[in-house]
C-alpha cells in the first residue's frame, strides 16, 4: 500500500471536459485525462482492502489495488509494471478506460461513505502512458500449433479471444460483416467517446501477432428487411467456415434493436439508433454516404434512456439539431443512491453523461402512443405519462399530448442477436434468443454444434464492453483447450 492515510488526506479529482462549445465543433475525445501527478494522487487514495470488492465489480477482474499502487509509486519502471498488471486481466484498456461505466468504482469500498477511488481515470493513464512510451508491442507465439480458428465478429469479444488464441499459437482469421473492424466499438460507439484510431493501432497489433482479418465478408445471409448495419461485398456459408476451420468461434454481438410497434411507426423519419450512429462514424472516417440520416435543425426525440440514447444526443447537438429530447419510460430515479442498501453493487440513481450537459431535454415517466405525420413524414410524437407501481405501469388518464418532431432515434437497446445467423449455424437458443453455450469451465462457451463456440453478446445478451472483453478471453481457453487438450491461457 503506497501511502496508509491518502484516502483521507485526498479528494476525489475526476477528469475534465473540453468546454461544450468547442468540443460540438467537432467529433473527436474532448475527455482532459489525468496527468503523471494527479494519477499519482488518486493512487494514494487506494485503501488496499483486506477484501477488495473493486477486483469482484470488475467483469474482467482487474488487479487494481496493485496499479494503484504502481502509479502510486510513480517511477517509470513502477508505470511500466503497472500496464503489465493491467495487460494481465484486460486486453484493451484504452477501451475500457473511455467508455467503461466502472461499476468497480461502485464497489470501491471508500464508496461505502465517501467518493470512491478514479479508478477508471488510472487505467486511461496508464493505458495512455503505455501507449506514448512505446510499452505496448505484439507478443507473437514463439511457437505454432498448427490450428486454424474462424471467429466470426470483430468486436471486442472477438478481438479478444483472436488475441488470446494467437498468442497461444493458433491461425486465427477474424471475419466481419462491415468494411472496417471494431464491431460496436466502430460503428456504434460515436467517435467523440471513442476515437478509432485506437482500435486502428490494436488492429496492427494483432496483424504483428498473425492474425488475419478479412472485413466485408458475411457469415450467413441476413433477412431482406433487416436494419442491422450491413456492408458486406462477400458471403461464405456457415457450412464452409466449418469445412475450412478446426473451430469456430462467433462472437457477432447482439445486433437486433428492440422497436416500437406503435401506429405512425412506417413514417419517415422515424429510425433506430442504429442507422444513425453508424452513418455518422462512416462519414468520420472519410467516407461518403448518400442519404445519411441527419439531425441539422431538426426537433430530436431520442427513445431510451441509456447510453445509445445519450450517444444519439450527443450526435444531434453536433449536427445542429433545433431542439433534442430523450424520453425515458422509468420515472426519474434519485440524484443519489442509498449507498448502504446497494454496495458493492451497480447503483439505481440519475446519470447524467456529457452529452446531456450539452443540451438536452430529458423526460421520465413518460411513453410513446404514436407517431404523427402528414404524407408519410413524421411531424410529432403523441405521449402519454405513466406511473409506476408495485412492478407495473398504468397511464395517467388526461396526461396524452403531442410534441413535434421531425426526428425520431429509437435507442431502446437490443432484444437479441440475428436469429438468422444463429439458426444457419444450427445453434441452439436460449429463451431470450441467445446462443446457448454454458460459461463452465470444462466445456464452457461451446454451443450444441461440434466445434462451434459463441462467446459476448451474442451469447449473454447486450452487455457492457468489459463484459464482452471478460467473455471473449474465456471463450479463447476453453476453444485452446478443445483443440489441444489443455491450456494455459488465463481464464
Amino acid at each position: 500500500m503506497g501511502k496508509v492515510t491518502g484516502f483521507m488526506e485526498y479528494e476525489r479529482l475526476d477528469e475534465g471536459y473540453e468546454p461544450v462549445a468547442q468540443r460540438l465543433k467537432n467529433y473527436k475525445e474532448f475527455v482532459i485525462g489525468l496527468n503523471t501527478e494527479q494519477a499519482k494522487v488518486q493512487g494514494a487514495r487506494c485503501m488496499d482492502c483486506g477484501t477488495p470488492f473493486c477486483n469482484n465489480g470488475c467483469p474482467v477482474n482487474n488487479i487494481i489495488p496493485d496499479f494503484n499502487d504502481l502509479v502510486y509509486r510513480g517511477r517509470p519502471e513502477d508505470w511500466k509494471q503497472a500496464i503489465a498488471v493491467l495487460h494481465s486481466t484486460n486486453n484493451f484498456p484504452e477501451f475500457t478506460g473511455r467508455i467503461c461505466p466502472a461499476p468497480c468504482e461502485a464497489a470501491c469500498t471508500l464508496n461505502v461513505n465517501d467518493d470512491a477511488v478514479g479508478i477508471k481515470s488510472i487505467e486511461h493513464a496508464i493505458i495512455d502512458r503505455a501507449w506514448a512510451e512505446g510499452w505496448v508491442a505484439p507478443r507473437p507465439a514463439k511457437h505454432k500449433s498448427g490450428k486454424t480458428v474462424a471467429v466470426v465478429g470483430s468486436g471486442p469479444a472477438g478481438l479478444a479471444a483472436a488475441q488470446q488464441l494467437a498468442r497461444a499459437g493458433h491461425a486465427v482469421t477474424v471475419f466481419e460483416k462491415n468494411d472496417r473492424v471494431g464491431g460496436l466499438l466502430r460503428y456504434g460507439i460515436p467517435d467523440f467517446k471513442m476515437e478509432k484510431s485506437h482500435i486502428d493501432r490494436r488492429v496492427q497489433q494483432m496483424e504483428a501477432e498473425g492474425v488475419v482479418f478479412r472485413t466485408g465478408v458475411l457469415i450467413a445471409a441476413l433477412p431482406e428487411d433487416s436494419k442491422v448495419t450491413n456492408w458486406a461485398k462477400e458471403a461464405i456459408s456457415p457450412e464452409d467456415l466449418k469445412a475450412q476451420f478446426d473451430a469456430v468461434l462467433l462472437a457477432c454481438g447482439a445486433e437486433q434493436s428492440r422497436d416500437l410497434p406503435v401506429p405512425g411507426r412506417d413514417l419517415a423519419g422515424v429510425h433506430f439508433a442504429m442507422e444513425f450512429l453508424p452513418q455518422q462514424n462512416k462519414v468520420n472516417a472519410g467516407d461518403k454516404l448518400k442519404g445519411q440520416i441527419r439531425a441539422d435543425g431538426k426537433h430530436v426525440i431520442v427513445i431510451g434512456g441509456g447510453d445509445t440514447g445519450s450517444d444519439c444526443v450527443g450526435t444531434s447537438n453536433r449536427h445542429g439539431a433545433k431542439s433534442v429530447t430523450q424520453f425515458e419510460l422509468l420515472a426519474r430515479p434519485p440524484e443519489e443512491e442509498d449507498r448502504p442498501l446497494t454496495w458493492p453493487y451497480w447503483p439505481y440513481k440519475l446519470r447524467t453523461s456529457s452529452s446531456h450537459e450539452e443540451g438536452c431535454e430529458r423526460e421520465f415517466a413518460i411513453a410513446t402512443k404514436e407517431f404523427i405525420g402528414e404524407k408519410g413524414k413524421l411531424t410529432g410524437v403523441k405521449t402519454v405519462r405513466v406511473e409506476w407501481a408495485g412492478g407495473k405501469m398504468a397511464e395517467v388518464p388526461g396526461s396524452e399530448q403531442v410534441l413535434k418532431a421531425d426526428l425520431v432515434l429509437l435507442a431502446m437497446g437490443f432484444v437479441s442477436p440475428v436469429a438468422a445467423i444463429l439458426e444457419a449455424f444450427g445453434v441452439n437458443k436460449d429463451a431470450r434468443g441467445n446462443a446457448k453455450a454454458s460459461t463452465d469451465f470444462s466445456g464452457g462457451y461451446a454451443t450444441n454444434v461440434d466445434k462451434v463456440f459463441a462467446a459476448g453478446d451474442v451469447r449473454r445478451g447486450q452487455s457492457l464492453v468489459v463484459w464482452a472483453i471478460r467473455e471473449g478471453r474465456q471463450a479463447a481457453r476453453a476453444v485452446d483447450e478443445f483443440l489441444m487438450g489443455d491450456s494455459e491461457l488465463p481464464r
